[in-house]
C-alpha cells in the first residue's frame, strides 16, 4: 500500500491542471463542479492554485469525463496543451537544438510540471521507443490518452508541422470499440491497445530533427533556472530518495552504481526500491543524475582534481561521458564551468 508520505509527495502543477479545466469548460463543465463532484474544498480549482496533489489529478479525469459525458475526455485533456502547460520545462524544449534533446531534457524536467509518470527512451537499430511509465497503472485510461495527446499536439507545435503518427502501444483497453476512431482523429493511427507498456515508436532519424525557430542562446539560463527548480524540489523530497541520493555518492567513487547494488545497501529488493521510488514521484537514473551534478559542482571547485579525475570520482569510465553528461545538466562543458 502506499504510504500517506509519497501520496503528499506527488504534486502536478497549476499550469498543466489548467488543460483539464478548459477541456471541461469547453463542454460545459466548471470548476466548481468539478469540485464538487470531487469533494475538494471550495477554491480548490478556482482560482488556478499553484499545485494540485497528483492523486486528486487523476480523480478529476475520470470525473470530467463523466460530468462531460465525453469517453475520450483524456484525448481532449492532451489537445489543450500549450507552451506554458510544462512550465519552466516547456521553455527549456523550445531552445532545445533538436528533438534528441528534447526527448532528453523531458526524461530530466518532466518532474517540474506533475508526479503522474516518468519518461524514459531508448534506441533499437533505427527505431526509437519512447516509454511512458505510469504512476497509476493501466486502469487510468484517461490518464494515458492525456500524456500521448498533449506529447503529439506539442511535438507538432515544436516541429511546425504535422508530424508523421507514431506506433503507438497503450496499456488500456481502448474504451468503447464503436468510439475507438477518436484515437485515429487525435493522434494520428489507431494504438494497440493492452500492451504491456505505453510506448511511442518512431524512426530514430527523427531525433536530429532541428527545432525551428529555437533560441538555443536561451538555454543555458532556463536550464539553470530548471535546475535550482529540482534543488528545492529535492530539498523537500521524501525520506526514500534522500536515502538514494545519499547511498549513491558514497558510492559513486567506487565504480559505476546500478540500482541493484543500491538496494543492496538499503536492504531491499531492486524491485521495492523502483517502486518506492516511483511512487515519490522519481526514477533511480533522475536521482543518479541529480547526485553526480551535486557532486561534479563541488569537485569542479577544487583546482587539484583534473576532469579525468573528477569523471573517475563520478563512476564514468570514460572523461567523454561526463563532459557530455554535465553540459546537458549545466548548458555548458565542465571546463567552461569552472573557468566561470
Amino acid at each position: 500500500m502506499t504510504s500517506a508520505l509519497f501520496d503528499h509527495a506527488k504534486r502536478v502543477a497549476g499550469s498543466y491542471l489548467q488543460t483539464l479545466l478548459e477541456a471541461a469548460a469547453r463542454r460545459g463543465v466548471s470548476a466548481l463542479a468539478l469540485e464538487q463532484a470531487a469533494g475538494l474544498p471550495s477554491g480548490t480549482l478556482e482560482p488556478l492554485p499553484e499545485s494540485l496533489p497528483a492523486d486528486d489529478y487523476v480523480r478529476l479525469l475520470d470525473i470530467g469525463a463523466t460530468l462531460a459525458n465525453d469517453p475520450h475526455f483524456g484525448l481532449h485533456v492532451g489537445q489543450c496543451v500549450k507552451l506554458g502547460t510544462y512550465t519552466v520545462y516547456g521553455l527549456i524544449l523550445l531552445s532545445c537544438r533538436d528533438f534528441g534533446q528534447v526527448f532528453e531534457q523531458t526524461m530530466r524536467y518532466e518532474q517540474l510540471a506533475h508526479d503522474l509518470g516518468r519518461s524514459a527512451i531508448t534506441i533499437d537499430d533505427d527505431i526509437a521507443h519512447y516509454t511512458w511509465h505510469s504512476n497509476y497503472g493501466s486502469a487510468q485510461r484517461h490518464l494515458a490518452d492525456s500524456v500521448f495527446a498533449g506529447i503529439r499536439v506539442f511535438s507538432n507545435w515544436l516541429a511546425g508541422i504535422t508530424l508523421p503518427a507514431n506506433q503507438l502501444a497503450l496499456t488500456h483497453d481502448g474504451g468503447p470499440p464503436e468510439l475507438r476512431e477518436e484515437y485515429v482523429k487525435v493522434l494520428g493511427d489507431m494504438p494497440v491497445f493492452n500492451a504491456e507498456a505505453n510506448v511511442a515508436s518512431f524512426n530514430a532519424t527523427m531525433l536530429s530533427w532541428p527545432v525551428p525557430n529555437a533560441d538555443v542562446s536561451l538555454y543555458p539560463v532556463l536550464q539553470q533556472h530548471a535546475e535550482h527548480l529540482l534543488q528545492q524540489r529535492a530539498a523537500t523530497q521524501p525520506a526514500i530518495t534522500q536515502q538514494v541520493h545519499a547511498a549513491i555518492a558514497a558510492s559513486l567513487s567506487g565504480g559505476q552504481v546500478r540500482l541493484a547494488s543500491i538496494a543492496d545497501e538499503l536492504k531491499m529488493s531492486p524491485r521495492t526500491l523502483q517502486r518506492k521510488l516511483s511512487e515519490a514521484g522519481a526514477t533511480f537514473q533522475q536521482v543518479l543524475d541529480q547526485a553526480r551534478f551535486a557532486l561534479a559542482k563541488e569537485y569542479l571547485k577544487r583546482q587539484e582534481l583534473s576532469l579525468v579525475d573528477i569523471a573517475f570520482l563520478l563512476g564514468y569510465q570514460e572523461q567523454s561521458a561526463f563532459n557530455h553528461a554535465f553540459k546537458e545538466w549545466a548548458g555548458v562543458n565542465p571546463g567552461a564551468w569552472r573557468a566561470g
